[in-house]
């Protein structure tokens, strides 16, 4: 598609960069993608693609070079999310979650927590954001896991449900109410939460319509006693934590949506090529070049704001929150459109896991919902159009 290849030829990329891209893409292509299928069928976690992503030195992509990571342009880790959701969109939620939650680590802990946390990450551990409950979906004001000081620690008590990796996880940013302040925006609270503390429990595997690779889990706290050492920022400042680290990962879930968007177009466009229909191939018929016309206009425009939203981040600019709405809702809107008129295409082969447009609609689902749903995100630009 020759508008795709003048984007990617204008987006300034420098040298180490253009290495770095080409390694996941070939990781990708080699290692990550081969595996999707097989996974997905299986609902096998897939610690081989991670491991490969590890090695080729990602855990530490998030990380300063002070603590020892490889740190990369947030523009260049949004790619990279997106050339591993092309490839396999559980593996891209999992490495997306993973750098999410090392944000505020960096941005709130101590230095002494960013010593003892950082390295887990930077050996290839798996952290998990813990904010939803069965009663507190998109409003977070709502939770109520509740953080107890006792002495030199925190007792928690409370369940939560939808983590990703929470099964798995070796840190679990926590959140929580901290007992004492009434205003409930203002009790909101942050801790980290080590696998393996006791009253820390995993409650049930979800079952789920797509993206079976990547666990989702519902924890339980019971009398779970934390280190208070593992506070981050002081009680209450969990609220501005929250709403920091949402901005930073919904951009990601935007960049995961597009890369699932991204395999079924190329899935759609192979497949209406090849595919010959009386006596014609399919993206022969009009109304088919009209649909994919649409289509990769609409894959152009929002890959471009997904590029301007890492370039805002990159300068420094730290109120992105409308911009982080808006890349989020176009581009999982687009990744549900993108793969419902894929399998389309493919006609009755595309309802068949033989295709892989079959799991890509349903992974495309998730991208609407977690993180906030779209319909929060709209609230989000809406309340920014209306006069003071």
């Amino acid at each position: 598609m020759r508008s795709m290849q003048h984007f990617e030829a204008s987006r300034g990329w420098d040298d180490e960069e253009i290495q770095i891209l080409d390694q996941i893409r070939r990781v990708a292509a080699e290692v990550i993608a081969p595996r999707a299928a097989e996974n997905d069928e299986a609902k096998s976690f897939p610690w081989a693609s991670l491991r490969s992503l590890h090695e080729l030195g990602l855990s530490g992509i998030s990380i300063p070079e002070a603590y020892g990571g490889s740190p990369v342009s947030y523009r260049l880790f949004l790619e990279a999310v997106l050339i591993v959701s092309q490839a396999c969109a559980a593996t891209g939620i999992i490495f997306g979650t993973n750098s999410a939650c090392v944000k505020p680590i960096l941005q709130y802990g101590s230095e002494a927590q960013k010593r003892r946390f950082l390295p887990r990450m930077l050996e290839g551990g798996l952290a998990a954001l813990a904010i939803t409950e069965p009663h507190a979906g998109s409003d977070a004001t709502q939770m109520r896991t509740s953080f107890r000081r006792d002495g030199d620690d925190v007792v928690v008590n409370g369940s939560k449900i939808f983590i990703t990796t929470g099964d798995v996880a070796d840190l679990v940013i926590l959140f929580g109410k901290w007992s004492g302040i009434e205003t409930p925006a203002k009790a909101v609270s942050a801790l980290v939460v080590e696998k393996g503390t006791p009253g820390f429990e995993v409650l049930r595997l979800e079952r789920k319509m797509g993206t079976h690779a990547s666990s989702t889990a519902a924890l339980g706290f019971s009398d779970c006693r934390v280190p208070l050492d593992n506070l981050l920022g002081a009680p209450g400042d969990g609220f501005k934590i929250l709403l920091s680290t949402l901005n930073k990962s919904r951009p990601s879930v935007a960049a995961q949506a597009l890369g699932i968007a991204t395999a079924a177009f190329e899935d759609a466009r192979a497949y209406a090529c090849e595919r010959h229909q009386g006596g014609r191939r399919v993206l022969d018929y009009q109304a088919n070049q009209f649909l994919m016309a649409d289509l990769a206009t609409e894959l152009l425009t929002t890959r471009m704001l997904l590029d301007h939203v890492g370039r805002l981040v990159d300068a420094g600019i730290e109120d992105i929150a409308v911009e982080a709405s808006m890349v989020k809702v176009r581009a999982s809107d687009l990744a549900m459109r993108m793969t419902v008129e894929a399998v389309q295409l493919h006609g009755g082969h595309g309802y068949c896991s033989d295709h892989r447009v079959e799991r890509l609609m349903r992974e495309a689902k998730i991208t609407q919902i977690w993180e906030g749903t779209n319909q929060i995100q709209r609230q989000v630009i809406g309340r920014d159009l209306l006069l003071p």
